[in-house]
């Protein structure tokens, strides 16, 4: 009988610590800790030049390095925040083993706007930043274009902020 208990005290725990792996691990959704897009052939000419995406952001990266953004959200949870920011930065582009991303930074800002109050959650949100740095994953769409994206809001989701080519770039 005793070693029937004890195996009993045994499945107990091992149970315990199966829900307590299943409640830490349930959190990382598929994007949280995403790596790339695997993409390693797109050339610095090709992203060069302007960018839009449907919320009436712009960004141009020019060849010399310096880029201007109008009305770019924040990424990840700072675009709960609200914000967009306008100004001008710099741009680089890299090449690690997940793929290509686009590194901005914005070094100069020149305006603050807020999305509609419907889409900010809290009012009491905290000042936008003065700089602010932006990793945009390089992909291709399915005419094999370029098209620069970034996640935004609670990583678990998955919603991508996406960049297309400005008509006429």
């Amino acid at each position: 009988m005793a070693g029937g208990s004890g195996l009993r005290v045994w499945g107990t725990a091992l149970g315990g610590v199966m829900v307590v792996l299943a409640v830490l691990t349930g959190c990382a959704g598929p994007f949280q800790y995403y790596e790339g897009t695997g993409l390693h052939d797109v050339t610095a000419a090709e992203v060069t030049g302007g960018w839009d995406n449907v919320e009436g952001t712009r960004v141009v990266l020019r060849e010399d390095g310096t880029a201007l953004l109008e009305k770019l959200d924040g990424q990840d949870f700072d675009f709960e925040d609200g914000w967009r920011l306008s100004g001008a930065g710099t741009w680089q582009l890299s090449d690690g083993d997940g793929g290509q991303v686009v590194r901005l930074a914005l070094t100069s800002r020149t305006r603050v706007e807020q999305r509609s109050p419907l889409m900010v959650a809290d009012t009491s949100t905290p000042e936008p930043p003065s700089t602010y740095a932006w990793r945009f994953y390089v992909d291709r769409d399915e005419h094999d274009e370029p098209k620069l994206f970034f996640f935004y809001g609670d990583p678990d989701v998955g919603n991508t902020y996406v960049m297309t080519r400005e008509t006429g770039s």
